[in-house]
């Protein structure tokens, strides 16, 4: 039994059943704040640990917004769950290269992952939560940061619970399962509301699907390998596929801007991705066949390329980002 499973036992025979969101809650913060679970040695892989070309392209994606917005030279850097930094640190390079030197914040809670970030991206400052970021227009990104917020779900319109016996954990209900994400929807809302009042661009990159759909699409990862959701609380990474059209829906009636949908593949190609895994084969021939085989882990059909999508929300008053039909 794991420490954070003995605590929910505990809280189970006080308080009663937990929900879905309180439980994914408690096992996400615990999980978080207790290691750095990302690349070989952790649970799962993410693409900017892939290669550098997919900061850099969402970099590119920023900078070329920015500067058809009128270049204001007091926008800054935003990014929600930075992980390592690395995404940060390869993204900021394009956008120097543009002409802006953006102060950078990142909202992350997790000690272990802000010490990673404080290496990968110097002078950086962090927040709880988006509410202490300067008002100012913002170049931000969120990859694979609104799956792992937690979810509401019910089964025939009574909401489901997590429950405690001899054996283990245990749903309280099973059946068709209707999911929402009152956490991720007021992400995005306060969000796009930055957007609408003080400019700027956001890029939202997860895996998810394009409508409001009934499934039950919670799932733990450990080890790089799927796991059962209510084994080993804590010790899992519990994540759900994004809703990207209550997202869209959300982000316009807090007065922004929302692009169309992009698979992850074919926004990084429209970028440009494939010319610049070229640049760096030449640049780099020893390590050619390693450039060409993470760009196409990035962009496949059969990789990331299809699994993750890609959303841009702006403020009405910037251009469009490039890269969505």
């Amino acid at each position: 039994m794991t420490p954070l499973e003995r605590a929910l036992r505990d809280r189970i025979s006080s308080d009663g059943p937990l929900t879905v969101e309180a439980f994914m809650q408690a096992c996400n913060a615990y999980y978080y704040a207790t290691r750095d679970p990302l690349g070989a040695r952790g649970d799962f892989i993410t693409a900017p640990e892939i290669s550098q070309m997919f900061g850099e392209m969402a970099g590119a994606c920023l900078a070329d917004c920015w500067a058809r917005s009128g270049r204001p030279g007091e926008a800054i850097y935003v990014e929600l769950g930075p992980g390592r930094g690395t995404l940060a640190a390869d993204a900021l390079r394009a956008v120097r290269s543009a002409g802006l030197d953006p102060p950078v914040h990142f909202v992350e809670t997790s000690p272990v992952l802000r010490k990673a970030q404080a290496e990968a991206v110097p002078g950086a400052t962090w927040h709880e939560d988006l509410s202490s970021v300067p008002n100012a227009p913002m170049l931000l990104v969120a990859n694979e940061f609104l799956d792992a917020l937690p979810v509401r779900q019910f089964v025939a319109g009574i909401e489901r619970k997590v429950t405690a016996d001899a054996g283990g954990l245990a749903f309280d209900r099973d059946g068709e399962v209707v999911e929402t994400s009152p956490a991720r929807d007021q992400v995005v809302a306060d969000v796009a509301s930055r957007l609408a009042t003080h400019g700027g661009v956001a890029l939202i990159i997860d895996y998810g699907h394009p409508k409001s759909a009934p499934g039950d699409t919670l799932q733990a990862v450990r080890g790089q390998c799927f796991a059962p959701v209510l084994d080993k609380p804590g010790e899992q990474d519990l994540t759900a596929h994004v809703d990207f059209e209550t997202v869209a829906l959300a982000a316009r009636e807090a007065g922004a801007g929302a692009t169309g949908l992009a698979t992850q593949g074919a926004w990084l190609e429209r970028l440009g991705i494939p010319a610049r895994s070229l640049a760096l084969g030449k640049a780099h021939p020893e390590r050619a066949d390693e450039i060409e085989a993470a760009c196409s882990r990035l962009c496949g059909s059969r990789q990331m390329g299809e699994l993750f999508k890609v959303i841009a929300l702006h403020s009405p008053n910037w251009a469009v980002p490039a890269g969505f039909e």
